[in-house]
């Protein structure tokens, strides 16, 4: 799907998309396609918002107009109120509404005179809102239009949104993968394919090398698996050479089958989602690399499958991690921290100035906030602020949960340093996090728990159902802005 800037309405689109405040005005594009249409499109509005509700989003039939076929009109809300998220979610619901055939050209007015961030945000939900889960269906249900042409957005703010949305689908794309399709050594070489594409390194960890690193953790959660795991390293430089580099570090688990403390099926069947950590650090350095973004990132990802056999490790084993640290396992479902535990000690020997991880890590964080919420954990106050701001531009919904010292005594073992679990199921979310604390030293970190907003069950007007490509926005609004 080609975008690009306009300056004005084109007379060979088959459909254009329109919006109307709370107080039922049409933006300039609106207005100009109303009086082509002698007034009959504010006819029909004035039908529609005679109840006095702001309206919602539109699929009309255009009139005999020539090439137009299909017209949308979207509720923009209080110009005085939009933000990020609004715009992002109306262009995504717009996309999908329009996708119900093949499309030459669809024009997109609605952002006429917006700011260059909301006109951002606008631009990438077009590009995210259409790609789904159906990705091995003979008929895909929604189809992308060959061509979106903006009004009154400037074609460096197409590309921009254009980028994070590019972000976005592949972070979406990755997680709806099979886990046939994608496992440590696939996800390494899309990862080295997008690289070489989007320009950023990437260095990979095999298994002699991560016997010889002392990756003992990562090893670990992989010894059931035929699948060897993967460390992988990416690499962005868009700063300069001697400022430190801000590092993403995600959770990579690309099958969880919970070892031999095995899931039920129900529990099993979307844990193919268990890597959207991983994902969401990929995504975000091709939008990073996109928007040739002035910052120095490092990404870091763990890559194993957890699966049972004979070599499977077990309740009872201790792990000596990378930094010397001794974890007694008391579940092997509880492994992604343990992953997270040599990943994020690689990620220390960068040498970053401050460290954000993100994983789909615990059940008891959906319990906590619910599936539309991601939970931070901190070890620093003001970079947890610059995260949460980040979030709070973007619309995206996080919050933060209390670090205190007495959860960390709850993760004590009695045979080695520390346990994979806490005591009984209380605040699970909160010990999880305070096992990864363990292993950031003195750096500013803050943990992302995105168990409920990465993976959707059922389907919104603006995305499919399957990976969301939650916190990637957040992540490149933080890394734009982090001080």
């Amino acid at each position: 799907m080609k975008m690009a800037a306009v300056h004005e309405l084109a007379e060979d689109c088959d459909a254009i998309v329109v919006g109307v405040d709370d107080d039922g005005n049409l933006d300039p594009t609106g207005q100009q396609l109303d009086q082509k249409l002698s007034g009959w499109l504010g006819r029909v509005l004035n039908r529609e918002t005679r109840s006095g509700k702001p309206i919602g989003a539109k699929l009309l039939a255009a009139p005999d107009a020539g090439a137009l076929e299909s017209i949308v009109v979207l509720g923009t809300g209080d110009p005085a109120n939009r933000d990020c998220g609004l715009a992002y979610r109306t262009a995504a619901t717009a996309m999908r509404m329009l996708a119900d055939r093949k499309r030459k050209h669809v024009v997109i007015g609605f952002a006429d005179g917006w700011d260059d961030t909301l006109a951002r945000a606008a631009v990438a939900g077009a590009a995210a809102g259409i790609p789904g889960q159906d990705l091995y269906r003979a008929e895909i249900g929604l189809v992308e239009p060959r061509r979106v042409s903006w009004i009154g957005v400037s074609d460096t703010i197409v590309q921009a949104g254009t980028a994070v949305g590019e972000g976005i689908c592949i972070t979406k794309r990755l997680v709806n993968e099979p886990p046939n399709k994608i496992y440590p050594e696939s996800f390494v070489e899309e990862a080295e394919r997008l690289g070489r594409e989007c320009g950023f390194e990437v260095e990979s960890w095999d298994k002699d090398r991560l016997e010889a690193e002392r990756c003992n953790a990562i090893l670990a959660v992989s010894a059931g698996s035929d699948r060897p795991p993967r460390l992988a390293i990416f690499r962005y430089n868009g700063g300069p050479a001697d400022e430190a580099p801000i590092a993403i570090v995600g959770k990579g688990v690309t099958f969880d089958s919970g070892g031999l403390s095995i899931k039920p099926s129900d529990g099993m069947k979307d844990m193919k989602c268990d890597m959207a950590g991983a994902a969401t650090v990929l995504g975000t350095m091709v939008a990073v690399s996109r928007l040739k973004l002035a910052k120095n990132v490092v990404g870091l990802v763990g890559l194993a499958e957890n699966m049972l056999s004979g070599s499977s490790y077990k309740l009872g084993d201790v792990i000596k991690t990378r930094n010397g640290t001794t974890i007694e396992i008391l579940n092997t479902d509880a492994e992604g921290r343990v992953v997270l535990a040599d990943t994020l000690d690689v990620a220390v020997q960068q040498e970053p100035s401050n460290i954000v991880d993100l994983a789909t890590l615990t059940g008891a964080c959906l319990v906590a906030l619910g599936i539309d919420v991601a939970g931070v954990m901190t070890n620093d106050t003001a970079w947890c602020q610059q995260v949460k701001q980040a979030a709070e531009l973007e619309d995206e919904k996080v919050w933060e949960l209390p670090m205190w010292d007495f959860y960390g005594e709850q993760i004590k073992s009695k045979v080695a340093d520390i346990k994979n679990v806490g005591e009984g199921r209380w605040g699970g979310a909160i010990t999880a996090a305070k096992f990864l604390e363990t292993f950031v030293g003195d750096i500013p970190w803050v943990h992302i728990d995105i168990a409920g907003p990465a993976y959707a069950d059922a389907p919104k007007e603006w995305r499919d159902a399957g990976g969301t490509g939650a916190m990637v926005r957040t992540l490149i609004r933080l890394l734009e802005q982090a001080t």
